[in-house]
């Protein structure tokens, strides 16, 4: 190729066509015997020249071959030399390094683990890096669009015109690469991409970016997240015990953008939520925090679940660094942060990730495959190697750079099965002819081993609302290998008991004891989330039957039903004191109900629930296990009642639990009970602290050598109506 490259390729350039701008840019032995040429575009420059780096020494004067700002000219030496570019505009004259003077930036490994879909930290080397390359500050960007004819990176260090700084293409791998000198982290910038036709796509956000404009805006900004010093060594070291099976977990559902607002319905910074938040759940003693979705997401209406940033902390509450402080006070004052990660959708929007270089990349092309009805949104290709590598890597990174101690994994079943919500003939049969989606399956159980294998302590939490059997066993026992799977089952079947009229309770009892039949078969989260509290089904104060007052005392009552029940606990906020309104994300809580007793007797309960779950052994030790639970009275549905033991190991004090669902006093009920002595009634969801009507067993009962009910001691009690009593076998 002459110092001025033919006219076809001149067009191509000005047009923003030509697609191997490496080739053309940059310094080549394109001059007469072999000497170098140094070609640039600098729109809009007056006159470029090549300089000598280490010295400024002028060597060439660029000559302008087109007047929108291609130079290009002759060294007329051989031996290249690390140079700059001198370019005048008007009257300012500046110096650059030139971007096409750098050698490649990912190494042959790092291609061939990201095309083999095995480079488990893909983050590390795509997306934008802030970095030193050859001496020269700068940002090195990568991005895999293998279908494109052209990629550019684009933002306010060029005007956003996608002929300044068109990318490398490495052949194989697909992906795209530029190191732009001079810049640095807060730089906005998308990528601009022709589809193998040619045909320029919408701007794309960074798939990889860890940073976002605040929406409405959409452009991925520089940042690092590999410099932060964690203060948080010793919660990192003894997390394992606090998220296991035998730990008492309790967890406090929040979406941070309606938890409290401030001045105007603002949202919270990350900060202010470190200060409010975080004081509040380990005042009430919940365990874990668990966040819905904080990737970045275009929608506010969407609560996160239709993300599209999935590298990084939504901007609506402040910048990475903010977020990783947040994290870090949790773990300070002893709290878990878990977290949403959406694997099984993603939004249509434009400048994410749909067609994202003019194909079918990140999802199916097939329909039948890749696009959800019910949400209107693509569905992630579980089969293609660099997809499985994406995503994992994803679900590692916020796990590593944000010490997130689980994940709790949305949709699953949706992922599980090709004919999740499709009608016959809208579905394709996997290879064997059956429902099971098999690339997704094996992307969980990959899931499951990495986040276990590569992050100790760390859990990930499976919602998965069919009977897909072993969701919560290891993966080498031919589950899915997840930690915790969110019970359902529980969930709606309690519900609906509870929000029947007594009246009519006896003759549905079992709803409230068939998930005894699974309790085991799983290790179970028992949640009360959000999706109980929108779209009409009221919340949870609004469900229960009756007036005021039997409102409050069926709340009560369940809540102590669910704390004692065996499996981890999970509210939604709101629930901890009975919001009356269904959740509206777009509003902070009713904080103003606190000036209403009813109000802070079901908050004081609540804290009190979580402080009798964590010290009694009994009533979480064995959440998981068969032994930690037995019927000491399931059949009363005449009156109504429950009864039953919480066990632990041999040395802890057995629980007895009894629960009244009628409004109806039960005076001189007796209970079979295992062992002699006094029952200290620990807690009573009807004392007048929760503003109930105080009927109690003024501080417990002692046994009697009476057998009853296969037990072979017995007591008698008094049982308040709509109420949970709870006793503990004293020593005292």
């Amino acid at each position: 190729m002459s110092i001025a490259p033919p006219k076809t390729i001149i067009k191509a350039i000005i047009e923003a066509d030509y697609g191997d701008a490496f080739a053309l840019f940059g310094m080549h032995e394109d001059g007469p015997n072999g000497t170098l040429v140094v070609r640039t575009f600098q729109p809009d420059a007056d006159a470029v020249a090549v300089v000598v780096a280490a010295t400024g020494e002028t060597i060439a004067d660029l000559g302008k071959i087109h007047p929108d700002g291609l130079f290009a000219g002759g060294l007329g030496v051989k031996q290249r030399f690390p140079y700059r570019l001198r370019i005048r505009r008007g009257g300012g004259t500046w110096e650059i390094h030139d971007p096409y003077g750098f050698m490649p930036i990912l190494g042959e490994m790092d291609l061939y683990l990201l095309g083999e879909g095995r480079h488990l930290r893909a983050y590390d080397k795509l997306g934008a890096h802030p970095m030193e390359l050859g001496g020269v500050d700068g940002v090195a960007f990568a991005v895999w669009a293998p279908n494109a004819s052209r990629v550019a990176v684009v933002g306010d260090f060029n005007r956003w015109d996608g002929r300044c700084h068109p990318m490398r293409l490495r052949r194989g791998a697909g992906i795209w690469e530029i190191f732009i000198p001079g810049i640095g982290e807060g730089v906005r910038y998308k990528y601009e991409i022709k589809d193998a036709k040619g045909i320029r796509l919408p701007l794309k956000m960074d798939p990889f970016s860890f940073g976002t404009e605040m929406r409405p805006k959409t452009a991925s900004i520089v940042c690092r997240v590999d410099r932060y010093t964690w203060d948080d060594a010793e919660w990192m070291a003894g997390r394992l015990d606090r998220n296991a099976l035998e730990a008492p977990v309790s967890i406090y559902e929040v979406h941070l953008g309606s938890w409290r607002r401030g001045e105007d319905n603002r949202f919270l910074s990350y900060g202010e939520l470190a200060e409010q938040l975080i004081p509040y759940v380990k005042d009430l003693g919940f365990t874990h925090i668990q966040l819905l979705p904080i990737s970045e997401h275009p929608l506010d209406a969407s609560w996160g679940y239709q993300t599209l940033g999935l590298f990084a902390p939504t901007s609506r509450f402040g910048s990475p660094e903010e977020f990783k402080r947040f994290v870090e006070a949790c773990h300070r004052a002893e709290i878990g942060v878990l977290i949403d990660w959406v694997p099984a959708h993603f939004p249509t929007d434009e400048h994410g990730l749909a067609h994202f270089d003019g194909t079918a990349l990140y999802e199916h092309q097939d329909p039948r495959q890749g696009f959800h009805r019910d949400w209107q949104t693509l569905i992630y290709n579980f089969g293609r190697n660099e997809i499985v590598n994406f995503l994992l890597s994803n679900a590692l990174f916020w796990l590593e750079r944000y010490h997130i101690d689980g994940l709790r994994v949305d949709a699953v079943a949706s992922m599980l099965y090709l004919d999740y919500s499709r009608p016959e003939g809208e579905w394709i049969p996997n290879k064997y002819g059956g429902r099971e989606n098999l690339e997704a399956i094996e992307l969980l159980r990959r899931l499951n081993e990495l986040v276990f294998g590569q992050h100790p302590g760390a859990t990930t939490i499976a919602e998965e609302s069919t009977a897909w059997p072993g969701v919560s066993r290891p993966v080498y026992l031919g589950g899915l290998g997840f930690g915790y799977k969110w019970n359902m089952g529980w969930m709606h079947d309690t519900l609906k008991y509870m929000s029947r009229d007594p009246v009519y309770r006896r003759y549905h009892h079992s709803e409230m004891t068939f998930g005894l039949l699974y309790a085991f078969s799983e290790n179970f989260v028992l949640p009360l989330s959000h999706d109980e509290v929108v779209h009409g089904k009221r919340s949870l104060l609004g469900r229960m039957p009756g007036d005021a007052w039997r409102q409050f005392a069926n709340l009560r009552a369940y809540y102590g039903f669910m704390w004692t029940h065996p499996g981890k606990k999970l509210l939604f906020m709101g629930g901890e004191f009975g919001q009356g309104r269904e959740w509206n994300c777009d509003a902070g809580l009713e904080w103003e109900l606190l000036d209403i007793d009813w109000h802070v007797g079901v908050q004081r309960l609540v804290r009190d629930l979580n402080r009798l779950y964590r010290t009694l052994p009994a009533l979480h030790k064995f959440d998981c296990d068969p032994r930690g639970f037995g019927w000491i009275q399931p059949d009363d549905a005449e009156s109504s009642i429950y009864a039953y033991l919480r066990q632990g190991d041999v040395d802890d004090p057995p629980v007895v639990v009894v629960c009244n669902f009628a409004p109806l006093v039960r005076q001189e009920y007796r209970l079979g009970v295992p062992r002699p002595g006094f029952y200290a009634e620990r807690l009573n969801t009807d004392a007048e602290i929760y503003c109930g009507s105080n009927v109690g067993n003024i501080g417990g009962a002692y046994t009697q050598a009476k057998p009853w009910l296969g037990q072979p001691y017995s007591m008698v009690i008094a049982v308040p109506p709509l109420a949970t009593v709870v006793f503990e076998l004293s020593n005292d």
